[in-house]
């Protein structure tokens, strides 16, 4: 729920989804109250036509059959009774209902506001609905009435009463009002937020497969454009790396000729010193144009995915690195499958034993099983590397002053190979001073690489 809500579905969900509620809830609270203001209206005028009944039923009752007539009659919230002989009368003006009462019974009857205010008034009401007042804003009071023939009547006005059971069930009712705007809600963030969906995972699989379909232009026109231009980049990238890696292998292949004749031709120098002093620094040479090819064939992504045991694969480069004299040891299982690469997969593994070999001595490799993935780990007897130089050692022709020398010193490439090809196929390199000594390299390869 927590990653749902951090989302940009999540986020856009909860603002459509509160913004049409807050909507509806304004609405609503304005058609409740303009319907109660209506409601009171209705009522006050139904209120002036049964008193007005009432007062002049009442006028012609004989005084004898008054009372009896009154009981039966003053019923509901019009009220009309004898005024007891504490009722006084207030001198105030006449109220608006008092007013609209006092135009339709004529002069024949004198009408005046009494002090009390009838209890009801004041009571806070149970709403009908979930936005109805809680106070009745209509009429009610009580008033003197003079009748024509002198005698004083009690005329109480009071609020309605509510229907028994009244809004008791309207949160059920807003029940499929609430699921119908959330489901609409959702719908809408998922409609709005699955383009950009589409255009991460795009991104995504750009940096593990350059050479990736373009994406499909569909859609609003806005996300045709961002399509389009996500498409314009890609070619240009690959554009860019493939004139780059064709650049760096026409170099280096084209440098092999040349230091193949002058191999033939240092044959022929008489100095046995120097010749073998030309001859290392001429191996130098071939050995930095092999691995300049290594490193543009470690940005080729055209050799086809295949899925890939990696015990098998693991036990064959051991293997291989144990039978040509490098002190390799192998423990642990993976038991997993992978997509992969199957050439660079294996060089970017045999780099690293031998970057572990020819700086440690020896290589101690383990591999274990995580959830969805696989950690291989390379220690080696070596002396480490500083926390400050962790980052650089990436670089390409990057050495630490410990490398420099002719019987360790390499071309600085090994560990740019091996990281471009990891990442290419979703893995992670990481390098860190074992406590016991040693530096260790963890690779850490997904079980299942979506790779194209």
């Amino acid at each position: 729920m927590k990653a749902f809500i951090g989302s940009m579905t999540g986020r856009v969900f909860l603002v459509l989804l509160l913004g049409i509620i807050a909507s509806a809830a304004l609405t609503q609270w304005l058609a409740v109250s303009e319907r109660t203001r209506t409601l009171e209206r209705y009522r006050d005028f139904h209120a002036v036509e049964r008193a007005e009944q009432l007062i002049t039923t009442a006028d012609v009752v004989p005084e004898a059959s008054r009372a009896t007539y009154l009981r039966v009659a003053s019923r509901g919230s019009v009220r009309l009774e004898p005024a007891g002989p504490a009722a006084v009368a207030r001198a105030l003006p006449a109220t608006e209902f008092t007013q609209a009462l006092q135009d339709r019974l004529g002069t024949g009857f004198t009408l005046h506001p009494l002090a009390e205010r009838p209890a009801e008034c004041d009571q806070p009401r149970k709403p009908i609905t979930l936005f109805g007042p809680r106070q009745w804003h209509g009429a009610c009071e009580t008033m003197l009435v003079r009748m024509h023939d002198g005698a004083m009547m009690k005329l109480s006005v009071l609020p309605p009463r509510p229907p028994p059971g009244g809004g008791r069930n309207e949160p059920l009712t807003l029940l499929p009002f609430l699921l119908s705007i959330a489901v609409l809600a959702y719908f809408v963030a998922r409609m709005a937020m699955r383009p950009l969906k589409q255009l991460a995972q795009a991104a995504k699989d750009l940096g593990n497969d350059i050479n990736r379909p373009p994406l499909a232009i569909s859609g609003a026109s806005e996300i045709r454009q961002a399509a389009g231009a996500f498409n314009a980049m890609q070619a240009r990238i690959r554009q860019h790396i493939s004139q780059r890696t064709e650049m760096l292998a026409a170099i280096t292949h084209d440098l092999q000729t040349p230091l193949t004749r002058l191999r033939l031709r240092l044959e022929k120098v008489r100095d046995e010193e120097l010749q073998q002093r030309l001859v290392d620094d001429l191996s130098a040479m071939q050995q930095m144009v092999k691995e300049g090819l290594d490193l543009a064939r470690s940005m080729d992504t055209t050799e086809t995915m295949q899925a890939l045991d990696l015990d098998s694969l693991l036990d064959s480069v051991c293997s291989d690195a144990a039978d040509s004299g490098q002190q390799v040891d192998l423990k642990g299982q993976a038991a997993m499958a992978l997509m992969g690469r199957p050439l660079a997969i294996r060089r970017c593994l045999v780099n690293l034993l031998d970057n572990a070999v020819k700086y440690g001595q020896y290589a101690h490799v383990t591999v274990e099983r995580m959830v969805g993935a696989s950690r291989i780990r390379i220690r080696d007897g070596g002396p480490g590397i500083a926390p400050e130089q962790m980052a650089r050692v990436f670089e390409p022709f990057y050495r630490i002053e410990s490398s420099r020398s002719r019987a360790s010193g390499g071309t600085g490439l090994g560990l740019t190979i091996a990281r471009n090809i990891a990442e290419q196929h979703g893995a992670s390199l990481m390098l860190a001073n074992h406590a016991q000594g040693g530096l260790e390299v963890t690779l850490i390869v997904p079980e299942y690489y979506a790779g194209r």
